[in-house]
């Protein structure tokens, strides 16, 4: 596993990370094959886990807990997030910061986290959804100062709205965010054009989500995909998204001609951009935390693959259903 530098803090983290999203807040998890497939991670040189209160209303956090107290021995990163106030992901542009993370929330939810971990200290805290238009108020830099300076949190990151990559370079201008988790994949490829050199430039790290484009980009879906009620991908890839999603899929199958899997291709295109710091792929099953820890293996594509990779860039712009 290689390990970057994450940011301007003293931290290795491993190339690879954990997102765990999809062991509270999707349909067909399942905690025993969880806990099994968190520890074979662990086994394999991953150390940095991504949750959220909002995963399972801190049920995710509180799995995050257990693999914490399972390897007392290991040095291995949290990283949670603060949801909004109120229940909308991502806040109306009207919303306000009080509306959404006045001071008392954030402290509230730092500690509810703190308390699901069983931890005394949260490595990385983030905002779950963000609106650069608050980046000059004082509420919540003061928070987070606080919390900083009474040892709950180290750090503090900021995790933007899908597909506004741009959204929060006020934010990093106040000197008060360490790092910046964002959607980037193959399709997604809008953060290299001003968020990623902005990083490079100020050494902020990266953390890159939704690397399979919420499962497109691992190849399994067809028009006929369904999910249980109340998964997120029925609304994700619902019929303004999932038909033109399966057809750009199946061009970048015909790209491959069989000479790479498309999750590996997806990965490594990922790791082949000098900003990003991590990278925090979904995975339930055991099968896919090895093959998504084998891509750290220090090979990135070569720039023929990613010249070719640039013509399959999808700028979208958030909808009701891309939330």
């Amino acid at each position: 596993m290689e390990h970057k530098k994450f940011g301007r803090l003293d931290w290795e983290i491993s190339q690879v990370g954990y997102g765990m999203w999809g062991m509270a807040g999707w349909s067909e998890s399942d905690d025993d094959t969880s806990n099994r497939s968190l520890d074979r991670a662990v086994e394999l040189g991953c150390n940095f886990f991504d949750t959220a209160w909002g995963y399972g209303e801190g049920k995710s956090e509180k799995i995050l807990g257990g693999l914490i107290n399972r390897h007392g021995g290991k040095r291995l990163y949290t990283a949670t997030k603060i949801p909004p106030k109120i229940d909308e992901w991502p806040p109306s542009k009207s919303a306000t910061l009080e509306d959404i993370y006045p001071s008392n929330h954030i402290i509230e939810y730092t500690e509810k986290s703190l308390s699901n971990l069983d931890l005394e200290t949260i490595d990385l805290q983030q905002f779950h959804v963000w609106e650069d238009s608050w980046a000059e108020q004082d509420e919540w830099k003061k928070a987070v100062s606080d919390l900083k300076q009474q040892g709950k949190v180290q750090a503090f990151g900021i995790s933007v709205n899908r597909w506004e990559p741009a959204n929060c370079l006020k934010a990093l201008d106040s000197g008060s965010i360490d790092s910046i988790q964002v959607i980037y994949n193959i399709f997604d490829q809008s953060p290299e054009d001003e968020l990623f050199p902005y990083c490079q430039e100020n050494d902020i790290a990266v953390i890159a989500r939704v690397p399979f484009d919420e499962g497109s980009l691992t190849g399994g879906l067809s028009l006929n995909s369904k999910w249980p009620n109340g998964d997120f991908r029925n609304t994700y890839f619902g019929p303004e998204n999932l038909p033109p999603t399966i057809e750009r899929v199946e061009k970048l199958k015909a790209l491959t001609k069989n000479k790479i899997s498309l999750p590996e291709l997806a990965l490594r295109f990922i790791a082949s951009h000098q900003a990003v710091t991590t990278m925090i792929p979904g995975m339930r099953q055991m099968r896919n935390v090895e093959m998504n820890m084998s891509v750290s293996d220090g090979e990135v594509l070569s720039e023929e693959w990613i010249d070719k990779l640039r013509n399959h860039r999808w700028d979208r712009q958030p909808t009701s259903w891309s939330c």
